[in-house]
């Protein structure tokens, strides 16, 4: 028997990976993040599976459902959103199988950041404008912030942003960021991306809340900040260069010719 943790990807069911989609078809116990989780994934769950939404549950509960699932031979399903390394309350969950001698893996999924560039069509490096994306949060309802890891601290890098779960912390972030970004500094507040119902909002620190207000977004969103989301005059990437050359790119003569004239 084990627990297989599974990132069930950004909300779109097609985006689960073949590994997760295939492990719900396989196992007789599916326990999943209702609020988070679409429909169209718990649906690939065999017709006699126990389905569970976990969202009314705590962790108490759900380690007993992983419990019970063990003692009858089951292997269990444990879906999140996004991917599972990020923000997923895992650690705690396999905390309590290893003290119980249970085994789990953990299938990746594609994070909420990745799917919000793709419906920007951007990319979050770009040659001399930032080449280091931090992931982070601020501190609402949940866990606070450790030491060194505030926005104000973190902006100083003047790297692309991707913050989750603050979207009702929106004031502060603007307030923070702007000393070191600049009130014109592009960001995008992608909500339920990828799901049916997904809104992009893209503005500027100065404008975002008031944006961010009138469409009425107050949970389920990630918010993106940087300079690459406005840019369009950057280097191009060395890697395809004519005159990068690679073990698999080896110079020709021409190029060699051209590099001794």
């Amino acid at each position: 028997m084990t627990v297989h943790f599974i990132g069930a990807g950004p909300g779109a069911a097609d985006l689960i990976t073949v590994r997760g989609r295939d492990l719900i078809r396989r196992s007789p116990v599916v326990l999943y993040a209702g609020s988070l989780v679409p429909p169209g994934i718990v649906a690939e769950a065999p017709r006699e599976a126990r389905v569970i939404d976990t969202a009314p549950m705590n962790l108490d509960q759900i380690i007993d459902e992983m419990k019970t699932a063990d003692e009858a031979g089951h292997d269990v399903a444990r879906v999140h959103s996004g991917d599972p390394a990020l923000y997923g309350a895992i650690a705690e969950q396999m905390r309590r199988l290893d003290a119980l001698g249970i085994a789990y893996d953990v299938t990746p999924g594609v994070p909420a950041y990745a799917a919000a560039a793709a419906a920007l069509g951007t990319e979050l490096t770009l040659p001399g404008v930032s080449q280091t994306v931090i992931l982070t949060r601020t501190s609402v309802r949940s866990s606070g912030m450790p030491a060194g890891e505030d926005l104000g601290t973190l902006g100083r890098s003047g790297a692309t942003l991707a913050i989750h779960l603050s979207i009702n912390n929106l004031g502060p972030v603007v307030r923070e960021l702007t000393p070191h970004y600049g009130a014109d500094c592009p960001v995008a507040v992608a909500c339920r991306v990828s799901w049916p119902d997904e809104k992009i909002i893209r503005a500027t620190l100065a404008d975002i809340r008031d944006k961010v207000k009138a469409a009425n977004i107050t949970r389920t969103a990630l918010i993106l900040v940087g300079r690459v989301l406005g840019a369009g005059d950057f280097d191009d990437s060395r890697l395809y260069a004519a005159d990068h050359h690679h073990v698999l790119r080896p110079p020709n003569a021409k190029s060699r010719n051209r590099e001794k004239g």
